[in-house]
């Protein structure tokens, strides 16, 4: 691939001496001129090498690795979970990006008002132009993503892909899981009624039942030993000012580290 500077006038001394129809010179001028301005022919050849490559990254299907006539079944499918899980995640943030326009805790220390979460999400719901749709999107996403990872990870495990060397990036994923299901929790409790208030109790013991840090954990992550407005602002400040990065941060290492590696073979 060569980055030197095009020569114009090669370019259209070999447009002129070759037989092309109407649409393909005006595709061929259109790119021509978009390649001597932005190096569009360089950065195609990046993505056709990029795509070559991870299609030789790609395990060889049950049939291929035996020389079978009918191809009756392939692993593909159980490989294509991850990426799965990523387009989920890419939706689920895309639309509570959107919902995060319309959306408040009203809940500002002690004296905050959590009933104006729940107001919130009865407007966003019956009033908001697709509101219903937008979050049904974000809802459904989130557990589709939560589905596919945890699918993602028994794929992982029952073909021995979590072996030497992948076993740092297999406890990556067992980290990314799990704060999957933190950030399922944290949204659960954003809508503020009455699954969401018994279920930020329940997470209340459970912070409390940790030996010596319950009490601890149970001030930092709810503020306090029952559900209260600190709670759902603490749920709002995980959910969309914390979580988001870190996930974000890790996924991006996690594929690196995929890209870097290969994808392993079914042991």
């Amino acid at each position: 691939m060569s980055l030197e500077p095009r020569d114009d006038h090669d370019h259209e001394a070999w447009l002129e001496n070759k037989d092309l129809t109407p649409v393909e010179r005006g595709y061929l001028t259109t790119l021509m001129w978009l390649d001597k301005r932005f190096r569009v022919v360089d950065y195609l050849e990046l993505l056709e090498n990029l795509y070559y490559k991870v299609n030789l990254q790609m395990p060889k299907s049950h049939t291929e690795q035996y020389n079978l006539d009918n191809k009756f079944w392939y692993w593909y499918p159980l490989y294509s979970l991850g990426f799965f899980s990523l387009l989920a995640y890419l939706v689920a943030a895309f639309s509570g990006a959107l919902l995060g326009f319309y959306y408040t805790p009203g809940a500002t220390g002690a004296g905050g008002d959590p009933e104006m979460a729940y107001r919130q999400l009865e407007f966003i719901m019956m009033d908001l132009n697709f509101g219903y749709m937008l979050r049904s999107i974000h809802r459904w996403s989130a557990q589709v993503m939560t589905a596919a990872v945890f699918l993602h990870m028994l794929r992982v495990y029952f073909t021995g892909a979590y072996k030497e060397p992948r076993e740092l990036n297999w406890l990556l994923g067992i980290v990314l899981i799990s704060l999957t299901l933190v950030f399922g929790y944290s949204g659960y409790l954003l809508t503020w009624d009455q699954l969401a208030y018994w279920a930020s109790q329940i997470g209340v013991e459970m912070a409390l039942s940790i030996p010596l840090l319950g009490e601890w954990v149970a001030n930092l992550i709810f503020g306090g030993f029952t559900p209260n407005p600190a709670t759902l602002q603490r749920m709002y400040i995980m959910h969309v000012f914390l979580l988001p990065f870190i996930v974000t941060a890790l996924i991006a290492i996690h594929i690196g580290i995929v890209w870097m590696q290969g994808i392993a073979e079914p042991h």
